[in-house]
């Protein structure tokens, strides 16, 4: 192991600095126990965190006639190909003990994923050894200590108590107060279209054809007649003066055609009538309360 030992010295001090902020380290052996390894189980969760260097062990069991490659390797975070593969041959080889060293040129921590020592033919691997060196900034985040360049001091936020207006009572009071508002709005106007649907179907019946008993309903009748009788002038009832009008028309051969004129202003004559009911029965109702 002294070989291995010298090899991570030599890492550690590649390249140098003098800053005293950067601090320089090495990883325990990823490959302890297994042949697989997770790096965020092996690298510092340190902040700005690069591996710079790796160095790797192991001994190659294998019968000098068979083939064996043997790849130590780790791939990128995003599983995307590997940030570092490097591949042992041993085929036509004896067994034996071997190790490497790399330097790299400070990749971040975050690039690096799973790592693995990986046997592609006949023949297996013992004391496997796979070692990581970084550096990192201490002060990466100026904010993570107070003697870094570019500390700035924390704005204390002072604490705003948030008013709440569902918890206050007078404001509840007056939510209640509104619902019972527009209860009560929303009732009236349902007993107002009843009553103007009343109104309506009264007049409707009333205008029915007069002629037949049954399209009449005395009450709607006389609903309709008592409210003409406060809103008519008396002089609507006046009698024409005068004896009896004998028909003297006679029509040669022909029917009489619709008075379209006519048939308007009896139309215009209704709405109005409806409107005098409408409000008559109103008057009634504000003077019944």
């Amino acid at each position: 192991m002294k070989k291995l030992s010298w090899a991570v010295a030599l890492l550690l001090l590649w390249p140098s600095y003098s800053s005293s902020e950067e601090v320089y380290g090495s990883t325990n052996n990823a490959a302890q126990i297994g042949l697989n390894w997770v790096m965020t189980n092996i690298l510092p969760q340190q902040a700005g965190l690069e591996v710079n260097g790796l160095v790797y062990q192991y001994t190659a069991v294998k019968d000098p006639e068979t083939d064996m490659i043997v790849y130590v390797q780790n791939e990128y975070a995003d599983g995307n190909g590997y940030v570092f593969r490097n591949a042992d041959d041993w085929s036509g080889l004896p067994g034996n003990t071997i190790n490497k060293s790399f330097v790299f040129p400070n990749l971040s921590a975050t690039l690096w994923g799973p790592g693995s020592i990986e046997i592609d033919g006949e023949g297996s691997v013992v004391d496997p050894s796979v070692i990581y060196t970084y550096k990192y900034d201490t002060c990466f985040d100026p904010q993570s200590d107070p003697s870094c360049p570019g500390y700035e001091e924390p704005i204390e936020i002072p604490e705003i108590d948030i008013y709440d207006p569902l918890q206050d009572d007078l404001v509840l009071e007056q939510l209640e107060q509104k619902a019972q508002i527009d209860q009560e709005q929303e009732e009236e106007d349902r007993k107002r279209r009843q009553r103007e649907n009343a109104v309506q179907d009264a007049l409707e019946t009333l205008l029915g054809d007069g002629n037949n008993p049954g399209l009449v309903d005395p009450v709607a009748e006389a609903l309709a007649l008592a409210l003409t009788s406060k809103v008519l002038p008396t002089t609507y009832y006046s009698t024409i003066e005068g004896g009896e009008y004998l028909e003297s028309l006679i029509l040669d051969g022909g029917n009489i055609q619709d008075n379209r004129k006519a048939r308007r202003s009896n139309l215009a004559q209704q709405l109005l009538h409806q409107q005098m009911v409408n409000a008559q029965y109103e008057l009634n109702q504000q003077e019944t309360k």
